[in-house]
């Protein structure tokens, strides 16, 4: 190794340490039963605030009946590529539902959200073309815009006028895209979906949002950005993960027909990896079908939400412009926001602390996760905790 990998080793293998010394690492944690609304951490019952579990479908009876099925029929994986011997029925049905539910034409599944990013952006855009994404998108698409080799730029942070100076710039640029987050994974706030439409429409551009925490809590029915904003054909292609609200593994595009069919025979992700176990997509499919027969689940995601952000708010803390399952308890100091998270991890709430460089330096964070399994009990047991936390460390 050069002296500087090792350096840059030492230098996390002491923030790491000292973290532990103090007992304020809460990385890599054992949940030692399924993540439910309450969950066994350290041989000590806690309220789950660091789930993506928003409706609680993980411990679903159906979703473990459609998981015996599949590996009773298809066995334990595919041992082959989807595109020679490694699709089954069970990819297929998966692919079809995604359509459906998305209102798309087709759709295409890869083997995490991550590599889903990186393999539709490398594949649809290269160099001469324009990528437009928000200043604060996740990772993966901001990995993806490096490695296409297409020209990127970033706006602030939903902010439209700055969206439209790019583009009105952009007359160069023959195929371009505004890329987003529908829910910002940091900040728990919505893309502002109807008006990145129209300026897309207005300068030519096409749009792709990223999903990952929208299925299942933003719309009436959990079906996404676009119902809660009552919207149509407002996203050109819609990327989603399935291993958040849905609680398998994976992701997908839905889009149009013609542009599935060219990422199938071209995105290298799918061609030159493994696919998803028929297991996986067999309790994907189920989680869907699910979201759509028990909306009583979103209504109550939606309810905990309101009760969560209304009360964690009333106390001073900082929650940005959260609307969504996600509720941001900005500290600022790391030092704080550490002493902060054990603080309440001591007292019986799951939450996991966001630290620079993740966030920007002063912005560091509590980031909880409102779930539709929570009872009223667990929310106001939590928002107890927090309270007392917050006033003895004298942050709020």
């Amino acid at each position: 190794m050069t002296n500087l990998l090792e350096d840059r080793i030492n230098q996390l293998k002491q923030r790491v340490n000292k973290m532990k010394e103090n007992g304020k690492f809460f990385y890599l944690k054992t949940v030692e039963n399924a993540s439910e609304s309450r969950v066994i951490i350290d041989g000590k019952e806690k309220i789950m605030f660091a789930s993506y579990n928003y409706l609680g479908l993980i411990d679903h009876p159906r979703l473990k009946e459609a998981a015996m099925k599949a590996l009773e029929k298809y066995g334990t994986g595919t041992s082959g590529v989807r595109l020679l011997s490694g699709t089954t029925k069970m990819h297929e049905e998966l692919e079809a539902k995604i359509a459906e539910f998305k209102g798309a034409e087709a759709a295409i599944t890869y083997t995490s959200g991550y590599v889903t990013n990186l393999a539709t952006i490398t594949s649809l855009y290269q160099r001469g073309d324009l990528i437009v994404m928000d200043k604060i998108d996740h990772a993966s698409i901001i990995d993806g815009c490096i490695l296409s080799g297409a020209r990127h730029k970033t706006f602030l942070h939903n902010d439209m006028n700055s969206l439209e100076r790019i583009l009105v710039d952009s007359d160069d640029f023959v195929n371009k895209i505004v890329i987003v987050d529908g829910v910002y994974s940091m900040e728990g706030d919505v893309a502002n979906l109807p008006e990145i439409s129209r300026l897309a429409k207005k300068y030519n551009a096409k749009v792709m949002v990223d999903e990952a925490h929208s299925i299942g809590v933003l719309g009436k029915t959990g079906h996404g950005i676009e119902e809660h904003f009552g919207l149509k054909n407002a996203v050109d292609i819609h990327m989603g993960t399935l291993s958040k609200t849905i609680p398998s593994v994976g992701g997908y595009i839905a889009g149009d027909k013609d542009m599935i069919d060219y990422l199938r025979h071209n995105s290298r992700p799918f061609i030159f990896s493994a696919p998803l176990p028929p297991v996986t997509a067999a309790v994907a499919k189920a989680a869907l079908e699910v979201i759509e027969d028990e909306p009583e689940r979103i209504e109550n995601l939606r309810k905990n939400m309101k009760k969560f952000r209304t009360g964690i708010r009333s106390m001073g803390y900082n929650i940005g412009e959260s609307i969504t399952a996600i509720v941001p308890l900005i500290v600022g100091n790391e030092e704080d926001t550490l002493e902060l998270c054990k603080m309440v991890n001591d007292e019986g709430v799951f939450i996991c602390p966001i630290i620079f460089p993740a966030v920007p330096k002063g912005t560091n964070r509590l980031r909880s996760h409102v779930l539709a399994t929570h009872t009223d009990e667990d929310i106001e047991e939590a928002l107890d905790i927090f309270e007392r936390s917050g006033k003895k460390l004298g942050i709020i």
